[in-house]
């Protein structure tokens, strides 16, 4: 027998029970189904992590800020150990977190020791600025927090243009979030605009800056809190001497981080080697892909346990492959019997029925990666348009087609592992004692 009649007499053999055989393909559907699905969230949420860092930009930059002696990253300390003690050197660390969230200053002495760090191509301090509300003309004033952007980086935009550090006009970005409560129609309504914010000083004095908006951005996975304004550097300057007014030179040159350059071109090691001399001289740094390098590693545990309980299914599936495939060795007796008396070989009975057990997963796992995929798209596109519609370029379900034929070659593998032990059954019947079954 040939192996393309091998082939075709395998695949009219599945279906003689017809019941039997659908149910196994179901079983064998539902854990494709959720391994394709799984696969395609992880897919599509990894995808628009990588896309937010390249978006970024500034792959040769590091975030730099001063180790802490304690085991806590927030002001009050550990809950067990009790609060923390007071630290007289401790800033506003300017991350969101608990109130009074503190880390040791950066001084222009600590700015120094890291320039001269091997690595190391340039530094600049990063001035933290802690704004009072945003506000245009007489309108409703709204709280804001002031971000900032290292050379290289870039602001993912709604509409208009990044803010120019080069220029001296007062320039910032607005976050599409507060484009209607402003009382804008639209994010391109709300270029050229001028809007007013407000700091205190060391005087307790309230000071108020008139900045115009350039652009509108978007809120990415940096940014989600969705509330920083981006200045330029004018702007910058502006807000942070009017918020430093009364303070003596030495207090306000104090900074919760910065950031250091380094080679473009420099691998993974490199760079591990690079945080390593700084975690030497007592620094914590860490890059864009560091810090949303958090994200990927959550959702890459929630698929995998996903897939776990897919791949039980798939396991409960297979023996489904093996019940189905007894009965049939077992109910087509005389035909092995008939088979192997007229010259077909063990090899071409076993190779018959390891088909059958592949075919049946091969229905399975088709049928499962498809539906998957219409789903997927079908769940993906309704969230894209509901409450994920603040992330843009995000498709929640990706499919990738490697990855869509690798789940299909995964579950073939298993059902023809499952068939193995059935098929070795049939190979191994005697054609004489098959013959005379009843």
């Amino acid at each position: 027998m040939k192996i393309s009649d091998l082939i075709g007499s395998a695949t009219a053999n599945t279906f003689r029970s017809k019941t039997r055989t659908l149910l196994t393909i179901l079983a064998i559907f539902i854990g494709a189904f959720t391994l394709t699905l799984t696969s395609g969230l992880g897919t599509g949420i990894n995808a628009y992590i990588d896309d937010t860092v390249t978006a970024i930009g500034a792959s040769d930059v590091m975030t730099v800020m001063k180790s802490s002696d304690t085991d806590t990253d927030n002001g009050f300390g550990d809950a067990d150990a009790g609060p923390a003690e007071y630290d007289p050197d401790a800033v506003s660390s300017g991350q969101p977190g608990p109130p009074g969230q503190t880390v040791v200053a950066l001084t222009p002495a600590d700015i120094d020791m890291l320039a001269d760090i091997e690595g190391v191509l340039d530094v600049q301090a990063t001035r933290s600025i802690s704004a009072d509300y945003i506000q245009v003309g007489d309108g409703t004033r709204y709280v804001v927090n002031v971000g900032g952007l290292v050379a290289g980086q870039q602001t993912p935009l709604a509409a208009g243009a990044e803010p120019d550090n080069s220029s001296s006009q007062l320039q910032l970005a607005l976050p599409t979030s507060y484009v209607e409560p402003l009382g804008f129609a639209d994010g391109a309504a709300a270029v050229g605009q001028t809007v007013s914010i407000a700091v205190t000083d060391a005087e307790r004095t309230e000071q108020v800056i008139e900045a115009t908006i350039v652009g509108v951005a978007e809120e990415t996975l940096a940014t989600p809190d969705g509330a920083s304004i981006v200045p330029n550097d004018a702007l910058t300057d502006a807000l942070f001497d009017a918020q430093n007014t009364g303070l003596p030179a030495a207090e306000a040159q104090r900074y919760a981080q910065a950031s250091i350059w380094f080679d473009p071109a420099a691998t993974d090691e490199q760079i591990s080697a690079l945080k390593d001399r700084l975690a030497d001289a007592g620094y914590a740094g860490s890059t864009v892909a560091d810090q949303l390098g958090a994200f990927r590693t959550v959702i890459d545990g929630i698929v995998l346990v996903l897939n776990a309980f897919a791949v039980i299914a798939l396991l409960a599936a297979s023996f489904g492959i093996v019940n189905t495939l007894f009965m049939s060795v077992q109910e087509r007796t005389r035909e092995i019997g008939l088979m192997k008396a007229m010259g077909m070989g063990s090899g071409k009975v076993f190779g018959l029925f390891s088909l059958e057990a592949t075919f049946i997963g091969f229905l399975g796992s088709a049928i499962g990666a498809v539906l998957a995929i219409a789903a997927g798209t079908a769940i993906s596109s309704a969230l894209s348009g509901g409450f994920l519609s603040d992330l843009p370029g995000l498709t929640l379900i990706a499919f990738e087609p490697v990855s869509i034929a690798v789940i299909i070659l995964l579950v073939m593998a298993i059902a023809f592992l499952a068939g193995t032990l059935p098929a070795s059954r049939a190979a191994r019947a005697d054609p004489v004692n098959s013959l005379r079954y009843e």
